[in-house]
């Protein structure tokens, strides 16, 4: 049975509520045959990487950046992981106050070295997210799930 890893770090309420969504949608009914593991980003390891056959990644943008906890992950997993999961499908959701770029680009660096392919529209909040963010959150969850099923 494939495996989906989502790997977050979701400090505030509004970067939970995006989490709880992009997991609701990863675990619908419709799902089938798809495993979902949830790792909090300072307690991922390359083994999660390595078992899982694709990957959400979650984080708040933080001074202009992914959180720390979600850098340490990719600084954790990068080398022992890089050759491989390359191919391997993700989706991205990020939460910001009011600017996510840097966030996005320093993903954006690390997945494309990594060799992981985007298997869904990353998702972007500033502020607090609305029904339709969180619909789209819910989107991306069981996007990325269902192209693992079986």
């Amino acid at each position: 049975m494939p495996t989906l890893l989502i790997v977050h770090h979701t400090p505030s309420p509004n970067c939970q509520a995006m989490f709880e969504a992009v997991v609701d949608g990863a675990t619908a009914p419709e799902i089938e045959n798809v495993e979902v593991v949830r790792r909090a980003a300072l307690a991922a390891t390359a083994s999660d990487v390595l078992q899982a056959d694709g990957y959400l990644l979650g984080t708040p943008a933080n001074l202009g950046y992914m959180s720390g906890a979600l850098k340490h992950f990719f600084d954790q997993i990068y080398y022992p992981c890089l050759d491989s999961t390359r191919g391997r499908p993700f989706g991205v959701f990020v939460h910001g106050g009011s600017d996510v770029t840097g966030a996005l680009r320093g993903i954006e660096s690390v997945t494309t070295g990594l060799g992981w392919r985007r298997a869904a529209d990353t998702v972007t909040v500033t502020g607090a997210p609305d029904k339709q963010a969180l619909e789209r959150c819910w989107e991306l969850g069981a996007t990325v799930a269902a192209g693992l099923m079986e």
